[in-house]
């Protein structure tokens, strides 16, 4: 078997949307530059994806070099959103709003109202976008698998998301001995990592405890739980029933359907398409 290769990067700067795929990124400690730094909430406060509305498949952010996004969707013109001014006061609650992240609030900083207009159109319900001006000081990992002082964007749980070739090869395998074989095979794009690792046996990353991607050392802090996203065709915006239907058979692990595993990275670096992957524990 080949020695594990890193095969592509990924980058999504507002949750939910279409990602990109450099060739290159900065590791920060909390993920990826530019990534998941932007989210859209509800009039509640509640972090919108795609488990609310698939349609966010569909529309895009390209990120800019300040970390200003420009959007675009179908139906609508594109509009460049410039990141809002830093919050630099001590109180947290001034000029930020809160965001419910499945349950935890993290402080945000409200977007230009014409982004809160747009993301309104595209989605026909009322949602305002967010910026996080300072994973630092906002958001830490969950305590039970975190070490002090790991912070996270506005990503699910953690920086960074790592799945392989190999096991996306082994699943649609599953997949097409199953009940909605015509669904199959799945892209990757449909589990929306940030790393894609070629070169492993199938499911060799449940063992990972620590990798090396390049000269950046990550730790691998838990397997990754799976939901309805997986389903949607990030193409279309269609649902399906695959890949949850074959994971809860092969990869259930009591009410958690497991692909991929969460990163947090050791110290910053850069990782590169093509760097070598190295299992270190």
């Amino acid at each position: 078997m080949p020695n594990p290769v890193l095969r592509s990067v990924h980058v999504h700067p507002v949750k939910a949307l279409r990602g990109f795929a450099p060739a290159e990124a900065e590791v920060q400690p909390w993920g990826l530059a530019g990534d998941r730094r932007w989210a859209t909430v509800d009039t509640a406060g509640k972090v919108v994806t795609q488990r609310q509305h698939a349609r966010l498949a569909l529309a895009s952010a390209e990120l800019l070099p300040d970390g200003s996004v420009t959007l675009s969707g179908p139906g609508l013109e594109p509009l460049t959103v410039r990141v809002p001014a830093p919050v630099e006061t001590a109180d947290d609650e001034t000029g930020t709003i809160p965001v419910d992240v499945f349950g935890t609030t993290v402080r945000g900083v409200p977007a230009d109202p014409a982004a809160d207009a747009w993301f309104t159109a595209y989605l026909d319900s009322p949602v305002r976008l967010v910026h996080m001006d300072d994973p630092a000081r906002r958001r830490p990992v969950d305590p039970d698998f975190a070490l002090p002082g790991e912070t996270v964007s506005f990503a699910d749980g953690y920086p960074l998301l790592v799945t392989t070739t190999s096991s996306l090869d082994a699943l649609n395998s599953l997949i097409a001995q199953g009940d909605h074989a015509d669904e199959g095979p799945l892209p990757m794009n449909r589990f929306r990592p940030n790393l894609v690792v070629d070169g492993t046996a199938p499911w060799a990353e449940d063992g990972w405890r620590r990798i090396a991607v390049g000269d950046v050392v990550f730790r691998v802090a838990r397997d990754c739980a799976r939901c309805v996203v997986t389903t949607t065709d990030q193409g279309t915006g269609e649902r399906g029933k695959e890949p949850l239907r074959t994971l809860a058979r092969h990869r259930a692990q009591g009410n958690r359907l497991l692909f991929g595993q969460n990163l947090v990275p050791e110290h910053r670096g850069v990782v590169r398409v093509g760097d070598p992957v190295k299992i270190l524990d």
